[in-house]
């Protein structure tokens, strides 16, 4: 923490920064900042056509003509397409590595348990776990085998620090992200390769929509406890903690009572402030708790309804799902 106090900020002035996921939502957010700040950005994304679109606001806030402004769609769940994504956005500058790496591609199906299939088990996991993962790998590789100074940041959500009911495919994924980068953290203090992780709540951005689509109500329900945030207003506290060099970024109320509380062995922001943060959860969690449990309970007869509505009890039913 000390020796956070007098480190000089980052600046991703000139820089190149690679941004996964720049299509929309967070990740087009942290890409119009980053070209605001005067870096070079390449973004990747699997929507050709929503690429096209985030290039033209991307051309709307450059800062100077001579900043690098690329896009590229590629399919990150592979390590085969992270590879060619990452050939891809090296070849503009001289095939070096980008500087910081922004991973923000994902996304979120909440389900009740007994209704994920093999396949959106597998998907779930896909989205939150490997595709970050693929990119870290063979990113980190070129990084070491270069000797060159970068930034890794992954992107896992307050469902990496605890656990909500409707979240059984997805909350692993967050929470296995979460274990690789403090893994790397640690690991990566032998090539000078700076790990940050970030753990937005409630985003409100187009990947939402489609998140409360297959969302349980009583999911819902719980979450309304959370104001939320919108894309833009995550990203301006996201690329502030990068530029600090925190570790753990979450800079909301809730993500830090979280933080605080359930960082285990990752370094502290600030040890005062954290200690705030951590009476707070001490205090608060387990009651928290308690009223969510509470909550689940007062669902089941509603819940017993809804599976039967769908046929979950019919004995002929032996793939049922959402």
């Amino acid at each position: 923490m000390l020796g956070q106090l007098w480190a000089k900020s980052w600046d991703p002035k000139g820089k190149h920064c690679y941004v996964t996921g720049g299509s929309s939502g967070l990740g087009l957010a942290v890409a119009k900042l980053l070209v605001l700040k005067g870096a070079h950005v390449s973004v990747v994304s699997r929507n050709a056509q929503r690429l096209e679109s985030a290039m033209k606001e991307l051309e709307t806030v450059r800062t100077s003509p001579n900043q690098v402004l690329k896009s590229y769609s590629y399919d990150l769940i592979t390590a085969t397409g992270a590879r060619e994504a990452l050939d891809a956005v090296c070849e503009p500058h001289q095939r070096r590595n980008p500087d910081a790496i922004f991973m923000l591609a994902g996304s979120c199906h909440p389900r009740f348990f007994i209704e994920e299939t093999e396949e959106t088990m597998k998907t779930q996991m896909d989205q939150t776990y490997w595709v970050q993962a693929w990119t870290a790998l063979e990113a980190s590789k070129r990084m070491v085998r270069d000797k060159s100074k970068g930034k890794i940041v992954f992107h896992s959500a307050y469902i990496g620090y605890i656990t909500l009911i409707g979240y059984a495919a997805y909350g692993p994924g967050r929470m296995a992200i979460r274990a690789l980068a403090d893994t790397l953290r640690q690991e990566f203090l032998l090539y000078d390769i700076d790990i940050h992780i970030a753990f937005p709540g409630t985003m409100y951005t187009p990947g939402y929509d489609i998140e409360n689509a297959t969302k349980p109500k009583i999911t819902l329900k719980i979450e309304e406890t959370d104001p939320g945030v919108t894309g833009d207003q995550y990203a301006k506290g996201l690329l502030r903690g990068v530029q600090s060099g925190d570790f753990h970024i979450s800079p909301d109320l809730l993500g830090n009572i979280f933080r605080a509380s359930m960082r285990g062995v990752a370094p502290s922001s600030n040890f005062f402030v954290d200690s705030f943060w951590n009476f707070i959860g001490w205090v608060g969690l387990p009651i928290w708790r308690m009223t969510v449990d509470s909550t689940v309970k007062g669902h089941r007869k509603e819940h017993e309804e809804y599976l039967s509505n769908k046929g979950f009890y019919s004995s002929s039913n032996k793939s049922f799902s959402q």
